[in-house]
């Protein structure tokens, strides 16, 4: 389970994390859903140990963020961290060591199901082409939580498709949490367990996806349109 108290995140001039408290369930596929500039990518970063809140709590299995929560986190940034003159095969086999139980067999055959040749510079890739890199990277260990920063945003159809392909065929229903963050909510409304809101680094509205339905009568997308508003 991953909880958050009361987290704050202020810079110099403005903060992007206003008191913020969520609880997620593990094992479930979590929305968090927001325009740009609501405070998402903070959230990950801290989630991801990369950055530390002004005030507040986070664990992740009880325990604080650090070392521990880290080597069992897997966080795809909305900016890749790919080296641009290695091979795709190259840059996977680099990140091996540093993951436990990184498995390189099952790493091409992500490469396969992504549509990624092994051989092929990543300076020559696309945008789409680096997203669903950094997919095959993040599945190609056995990580308790994955974090994906705007896994979709800027890229073409069909690497979205084969992106969310992904996510579904490797997602470990019950045993791994993992939490995407998007503004494009149409494109995983039939995919998330549960959504949070996020709006001026605040939770404007949170629950689970089903009974958000229902009881609003909308779809996740409109009601992130009236969130947003």
């Amino acid at each position: 389970m991953i909880e958050i108290e009361n987290l704050t995140k202020r810079y110099l001039t403005a903060a992007a994390l206003r008191g913020v408290s969520m609880a997620v369930e593990a094992g479930r596929l979590v929305g968090v859903l927001g325009e740009n500039g609501s405070g998402k990518s903070t959230l990950f970063k801290i989630l991801a140990g990369v950055t530390r809140p002004t005030t507040g709590t986070v664990q992740i299995d009880g325990h604080s963020i650090g070392v521990e929560t880290r080597a069992q986190t897997a966080y795809l940034p909305e900016i890749d961290p790919f080296y641009t003159w290695m091979r795709v095969a190259e840059q996977l086999d680099f990140l091996a060591p540093f993951y436990a139980g990184w498995d390189g067999a099952k790493s091409r055959v992500l490469l396969e199901s992504l549509k990624l040749d092994a051989d092929r510079k990543i300076g020559e890739l696309s945008h789409g082409q680096r997203a669903r890199l950094k997919v095959a990277a993040a599945f190609s260990w056995p990580s308790q939580v994955v974090l994906m920063d705007e896994p979709l945003g800027g890229i073409d159809p069909p690497s979205r498709r084969r992106i969310l392909k992904a996510l579904m065929s490797e997602f470990r229903y019950g045993q791994q949490t993992i939490l995407i963050s998007t503004h494009l909510v149409s494109e995983v409304e039939e995919y998330v367990d549960d959504v949070f809101y996020l709006r001026q680094g605040e939770v404007a509205l949170s629950g689970q996806a089903d009974a958000l339905r229902s009881d609003r009568g909308q779809s996740l997308s409109e009601i992130f349109e009236e969130v947003a508003s």
